[in-house]
């Protein structure tokens, strides 16, 4: 049983996800953390989950706070807050309205909740991934980020749309950045445990198409309905139960890699790594000539978009 807490809960983001996390069975206290001044709105929002733990018969604690030193004990502090997206924003135009806040939140977790799982949401995630372990102080194990995880999960939507099977049978990931230079592995894709390009569907197979709806995704939802939630409150939930049951699962989350992909890395970056109540553990594989080359492009944008960002915020540390 374990303490999950959710910094930015008042957030669209952070409301479904604390809705969520509270169907994990391993979760005994979940603690709902926003910034001085919104206290009102946190026990309005404990007040509506008790009622529903009560619907559901959850026994599940839920507490609210604004003061850091009740972050203690956390097994898993999951970060939501920061300025969202915008209709027509890049995911990396985010990165120095952001970076600011993510550096201030991770220091206080470093210092209250040195054991927890830092669990990055904010975008533009992986560089606000990197930042956080920087800033935090905390062992690159600790410190995950969302990563391609919905991405991959939108992919495989699209695919298990496509070949007209059920979700579970579709096994597929893609890696690199959250954003415009995600690697899709077509050479790890699988349909019922056959890949793809062993189908005859393959033949006709509108890969660029599909492709273009997964990266839109979050545009597309933005456009009509100002913001994804759904989405990324289950995905969320997802990486926590795994984390939380030890369950050693392989999901795609940015994490900081050295060389295991190809000698590439050096970089917080969407990677496939078993996830368990230890954190992540990147795992080392082979891919394609094609996916290689797209993937070190992604490592270099996102690279060149950390260093930038850090070196922006170590200035302004300095100048205090």
């Amino acid at each position: 049983m374990g303490k999950v807490t959710i910094i930015g809960a008042t957030g669209n983001v952070g409301r479904y996800t604390a809705l969520a996390v509270s169907y994990i069975p391993y979760v005994s206290e979940l603690l709902l953390f926003g910034r001085p001044g919104r206290e009102e709105v946190l026990h309005g929002l404990a007040y509506d989950l008790h009622d529903s733990f009560a619907a559901r018969g959850n026994q599940a604690d839920v507490k609210f706070s604004c003061i850091p030193k009740d972050l203690e004990g956390s097994d898993i502090v999951i970060v939501t807050s920061g300025v969202p997206r915008k209709e027509g924003q890049d995911r990396i135009d985010l990165a120095h309205e952001n970076a600011r806040m993510i550096s201030e939140v991770a220091a206080m977790v470093g210092w209250y909740a040195p054991n927890a799982i830092l669990f990055i949401v904010s975008n533009p995630v992986d560089v606000m991934t990197a930042v956080a372990l920087k800033y935090s102080g905390m062992k690159p194990n600790k410190v995950i980020g969302l990563g391609t995880h919905l991405d991959s999960m939108r992919l495989k939507w699209n695919l298990a749309k496509y070949f007209d099977v059920h979700v579970s049978e579709v096994h597929t990931r893609i890696i690199g950045e959250h954003g415009e230079s995600m690697v899709p592995l077509w050479s790890a894709t699988t349909v019922g445990g056959i890949s793809i390009r062993n189908l005859p569907e393959f033949e006709d197979f509108p890969k660029d198409k599909i492709m273009y709806n997964v990266m839109n995704a979050g545009s597309a939802i933005i456009s009509r309905i100002g913001a994804t939630v759904y989405g990324p409150g289950d995905a969320i939930a997802t990486i926590v139960r795994t984390i939380l049951g030890n369950e050693k699962r392989i999901l795609t989350v940015s994490a900081f890699i050295s060389s295991e992909i190809h000698n590439i890395g050096d970089v917080c970056i969407g990677i496939p790594a078993r996830l368990d109540k230890n954190g992540a553990t990147p795992l080392a594989i082979t891919i394609s000539e094609t996916e290689v080359e797209g993937f070190r492009e992604s490592v270099e944008k996102v690279r060149s978009v950390t260093q930038e960002v850090i070196e922006q915020l170590d200035e302004s540390c300095h100048g205090r």
